[in-house]
């Protein structure tokens, strides 16, 4: 996979690491387990970790990988980039037809312990300088400091939460309803998946139709008001209207994903939380204060899923001298910290990285 200097290309496919018959959390046996992930430069640089998100796939999660970067730079370190359980490319409904109809649930804490089990047993590595990632890549980045505390010097949690709020819950619920209804599905509750009124698989105009459903809903949610009222939808994606920005942009990503996927990967969202071990009880303070790592929290001042107050109050928690808030100043709402559609908003972080990770 990797090219002549030593770095993988993006065109190259993932590789797959086997976790056999991996048993989750719950006690339930994922079987015949395995993750997708790539890697990017040399293998005997720092190691710098990077989780995918919410649909995205490894390519997308790596499109502010380049060797023009000051952080995330592959001439400098030595990157991977796991794929989330049911992404599409690690292994998810879409990819595995028998588990399609009962995929169990899995949990960030199930993931993170996959990729340490990716890291130590197929890659040789025992500590990384950085695990950083956006949204739920950044949910990944704290679930990593409190699962392996010493495993890393630093996480960069990115527009993203140690604990799924409220708020954001309620927005998922609304997610997950639209793209269920064409097939008569009702969600069971916050974090406990859904059911149908019959059996078997999407047809493909009740895909098309939850699936366009879905990207209407997510349209509100993940850009700002007053990136809607600025029309930058315009401005930086080419859309004449906001009505073409809606098919173009966000149907046009959600239809390029499975539903189920979609599903199996939001209950994983739902359900996160950093304290709901048996070590902290539910305690989410006590989960912040056992954070060795450094931490650079980088949450977007418009951001309607994250919310700075949210992030700031998880610095707060951390021990003195943790953790520290750096607030994206952008009207991109949760996209402020996303794929770097805003150049200004990825220099920002861009910079507060590099100058963390050169500080470690």
């Amino acid at each position: 996979m990797a090219s002549s200097n030593g770095i993988v290309s993006k065109d190259d496919g993932p590789l797959k690491f086997h976790l056999g018959d991996y048993t989750l959390d719950s006690g339930v046996v994922l079987p015949g387990a395995y993750l997708a992930y790539k890697t990017f430069g040399d293998r005997q640089n720092p190691v710098i970790l990077t989780p995918t998100w919410y649909a995205g796939s490894i390519d997308y999660c790596a499109t502010n990988i380049s060797t023009s970067s000051a952080s995330l730079n592959p001439s400098k370190y030595y990157i991977i980039v796991p794929a989330l359980i049911g992404n599409g490319e690690s292994i998810s409904p879409s990819n595995t037809p028998e588990l399609r109809e009962n995929f169990p649930v899995v949990t960030f804490a199930d993931n993170v312990r996959a990729q340490h089990r990716l890291l130590t047993e197929g890659l040789g590595i025992d500590h990384v300088k950085v695990v950083a990632g956006w949204s739920m890549g950044g949910y990944q980045a704290y679930y990593w400091a409190v699962q392996y505390p010493d495993f890393m010097d630093a996480i960069v949690p990115i527009c993203t939460s140690a604990k799924t709020s409220i708020h954001n819950n309620v927005f998922l619920e609304g997610v997950k309803s639209a793209l269920i209804a064409p097939r008569g599905g009702l969600s069971q509750g916050i974090g406990k998946g859904q059911r149908y009124s019959s059996s078997g698989p999407w047809t493909p105009e009740q895909r098309e139709v939850g699936l366009k459903a879905l990207a209407r809903v997510y349209a509100g949610w993940g850009f700002s008001q007053s990136f809607y009222r600025h029309k930058l939808y315009s401005e930086h994606f080419g859309a004449k209207d906001v009505d073409e920005f809606l098919v173009n942009f966000w149907e046009a990503w959600a239809l390029g994903s499975d539903p189920d996927d979609l599903l199996v990967m939001l209950q994983t969202w739902q359900l996160g939380d950093i304290s709901a071990s048996p070590r902290f009880g539910g305690d989410f303070a006590k989960a912040l204060g056992s954070i060795k790592a450094k931490a650079l929290v980088a949450p977007g001042e418009t951001d309607l899923y994250f919310p700075p107050e949210d992030s700031q109050f998880e610095v707060e928690h951390m021990a003195p001298g943790r953790g520290t808030l750096a607030v994206i100043p952008s009207i991109w709402g949760h996209w402020a910290g996303g794929p770097g559609d805003s150049k200004a908003d990825w220099k920002f972080l861009d910079d507060k990285m590099a100058e963390l990770f050169e500080g470690l």
